[in-house]
């Protein structure tokens, strides 16, 4: 998906099979708020947000292509190999490839202290999370997220 422009294909990085945490960032930043306002002994202190789990990558196609109302949009593998290729040339594709480890391999968090520490994780509901997204990025209007949450 590309900002500001109709949702036509998913590009996903992950391998096929593999896990995946996706965090809201609305609901990360309420958490990230909370944890800021209570009052607390520790000076630092390590928090994971579990948000939502994807445990093959499926998931977030169902959920990218219920809201933009189109069950057949097609999904197309990230370009890896391109990206390997032109990394010496370009500072972002370097980090992208250290990174590549988190698409390929299953990765989920435990926020289990988080709980304990808030009480609940602030959590919107997966669907309204990826439709707000698509809106936020201009991919889709707020009157076909609508349509398509009706649907």
């Amino acid at each position: 998906m590309k900002p500001g422009r109709p949702v036509n294909s998913i590009t996903f990085p992950a391998r096929p099979g593999a896990g995946h945490a996706w965090a809201y960032l609305p609901d990360l930043a309420q958490a990230m708020a909370m944890l800021v306002e209570r009052e607390s002994d520790a000076a630092f202190e390590t928090y994971h947000f579990a948000g939502h789990f994807d445990p093959d990558g499926t998931r977030m196609i169902a959920a990218i292509r219920a809201a933009v109302g189109r069950p057949d949009l097609p999904v197309r593998a990230f370009p890896w190999p391109a990206v390997t290729l032109a990394s010496p040339f370009a500072t972002m594709l370097r980090e992208m490839m250290e990174m590549r480890y988190l698409w390929r391999e299953t990765l989920q968090l435990d926020n289990a202290k988080l709980v304990r520490a808030l009480g609940a994780e602030p959590h919107t509901p997966w669907e309204d999370a990826v439709r707000a997204a698509l809106i936020g990025l201009g991919c889709l209007s707020e009157d076909a997220g609508a349509g398509a949450k009706a649907a």
